[in-house]
């Protein structure tokens, strides 16, 4: 998006050939950007600039992913087009109130189903500046707030009521936007151009922490995992530490920045796992990674809680139901809570069926249980994991064997 929204030629390298970054480009087509096929080492996008995407011709499908949909519509906001944005069942259900609402404030016009989701219409156009407070700690809404005001060049503040991940304002930063952080302000300044520019797209930590778990519970052949150029963002590597409170053998190595990324080789191993404890406090740096965590938490000593997380039930699916069903279904000791879980682990094998309602995070985190030896575990979707990993089926059975 920010290629596509820049002046000039930028060179993405090793970008995630996957269902939600082709949902994205996919976009992006639509809207007049000269997105060529993903399938390449490196990718050429020519900037149309921050006011030169073309009204479209048709629904935007944003596919499975909810970053497509909530980011394009802070863009689209600022931007005198009339725009539709659909996706599949999952997405459609996803709630985009949070998203509307700074947007609607601006000076754009939304029209939502009862529901809150999509499909959604934007009419967008010239927008004034705005000072928000969300109720939620969301990266997706405080990125679609800083596009709308970088496109309709005008200054935004974000409050933000706990830290969450910060790429946009890295990736801004390196291509000469004034935009500026601090005690949970983010702030932009009108900014009369976006510069283009080349990234090395870093591996993601989120997916890393599967492989993190797989060790950890000491399913790698070998025992040790080395994996190369992850972004190691401290606003992203929540999940990490957690792990390495169970015990997991986690370090860095060869740490350098990217892009206005730190990147690390990340060394994962196996430990002995015992449970602990999740405040709501820590939940926005590792939402993502919690149906992974719980996984691991089955085969810890103990009892590892989550509180605060009541987000979770937002995403994909409702992963506090999806999570402690398909735990139980395998025989762990597993408990919800309003706005988290209970897991209480042991040693004894796991047997049963896996339903994934269509979440690769489900998917992956039980599929990371499933290649345990002395497990017996069927995953009734494995094809859903192409939203963020699509070759993670060979990539687990190549740790494995």
């Amino acid at each position: 998006m920010i290629a596509a929204l820049g002046s000039g030629r930028s060179r993405v390298r090793s970008i995630l050939q996957s269902a939600d970054v082709e949902s994205t480009a996919g976009v992006l087509r639509a809207l007049g950007v000269n997105i060529p096929p993903l399938d390449t080492a490196e990718v050429v996008i020519e900037g149309v600039g921050l006011r030169g995407l073309k009204q479209p011709s048709a629904a935007l499908d944003c596919g499975n992913s909810g970053t497509t949909a909530r980011l394009l519509s802070g863009i689209i906001a600022a931007t005198p087009m009339d725009a539709e944005l659909i996706g599949d069942a999952s997405l459609s259900r996803r709630p985009m109130g949070r998203v509307a609402a700074p947007l609607g404030a601006m000076g754009a016009r939304f029209t939502l189903p009862p529901g809150g989701g999509l499909p959604l219409t934007i009419r967008g156009g010239k927008l004034k500046g705005i000072t928000w407070h969300p109720d939620v700690a969301s990266a997706q809404v405080k990125t679609a707030i800083i596009f709308a005001g970088l496109v309709a060049d005008v200054p935004v503040e974000v409050h933000e009521p706990a830290q969450t991940r910060d790429h946009t304002e890295r990736m801004l930063r390196a291509r000469g936007v004034d935009i500026r952080a601090e005690n949970l302000v983010v702030s932009l300044l009108p900014s009369a151009r976006l510069d283009a520019g080349d990234v090395d797209v870093a591996g993601d930590p989120s997916s890393a922490m599967f492989i993190a778990g797989l060790a950890a519970m000491g399913g790698v052949q070998g025992g040790v995992v080395r994996a190369e150029n992850v972004g190691v963002n401290p606003a992203r590597v929540g999940g990490f530490r957690a792990l390495a409170r169970m015990g997991v053998a986690l370090s860095y190595e060869n740490t350098m920045e990217q892009g206005g990324e730190p990147v690390a080789t990340v060394v994962f191993g196996p430990g002995e796992l015992r449970g602990i404890t999740i405040p709501p406090a820590e939940v926005p740096g590792l939402i993502d990674e919690l149906p992974l965590i719980a996984c691991v938490a089955a085969r810890a000593e103990g009892e590892t809680r989550v509180t605060g997380a009541a987000e979770l039930r937002v995403k994909e699916s409702d992963r506090i139901t999806a999570v402690v069903d398909n735990l139980k279904a395998l025989g762990v000791d597993a408990e919800e809570l309003p706005d988290g879980f209970i897991v209480r682990g042991s040693d004894r094998p796991l047997k049963g069926r896996v339903i994934t309602h269509g979440d690769h995070r489900i998917a992956m985190a039980f599929g990371v249980l499933s290649a345990l030896s002395g497990n017996q575990i069927e995953i009734d979707d494995p094809s859903c994991c192409a939203v963020s990993w699509p070759s993670f089926w060979d990539d687990l059975r190549r740790l494995t064997s």
